[in-house]
Parts: C-alpha cells; sequence; structure tokens
C-alpha cells in the first residue's frame, strides 16, 4: 500500500506540499471525494476562461468521470465555496 503513496500525484500539489499530501493520505485523512470534486470545479474554470460552453464543459467533464450524471456534475461546479 506504501507504494501506492508514494507513487501517486499530489491532486492539491497549489495548495500543500507533496509531503504533506503523502503524510496525510498515508494517515486516511484525505477526503477523496472532495478532492475529485475539487479537481472537477478547476478542469470547469479552465474550460470557462477558454470560452467553452458550460454545457459542453460539463459533457466533457462527464467523459471524464462516467459515472457521474450531467447534473451532479452541475451541482459540483456550482457549489458556493465555503
Amino acid at each position: 500500500m506504501e507504494s501506492k503513496v508514494i507513487n501517486e500525484k499530489n491532486p492539491l500539489a497549489e495548495l500543500i506540499s507533496d509531503d504533506v499530501y503523502t503524510l496525510l493520505n498515508s494517515r486516511g485523512l484525505i477526503d477523496e471525494k472532495s478532492v475529485r470534486d475539487f479537481i472537477i470545479r478547476k478542469k470547469y474554470k479552465n474550460m470557462r476562461d477558454k470560452k467553452v460552453s458550460a454545457c459542453s464543459a460539463i459533457e466533457t467533464l462527464r467523459d471524464e468521470y462516467p459515472y457521474l450524471q450531467f447534473d451532479t456534475i452541475r451541482k459540483i461546479v456550482y457549489q458556493p465555496k465555503n
């Protein structure tokens, strides 16, 4: 299991260092769903900044995350920041 943690990419690199991410992840303190949602919001914002329509951006994200429905992705990207 530890080799998985060492080889894992840090999706939160802009927020925390690789060492901190590895430590938190190895102790089970990273909420994978929240990390996934953070990545989805970031990708959506990047597409919208490139003038991709909202519907097209969500459809592109659905291709990446086929287990999520359109409305689920829409709720993720429009979820207010706490």
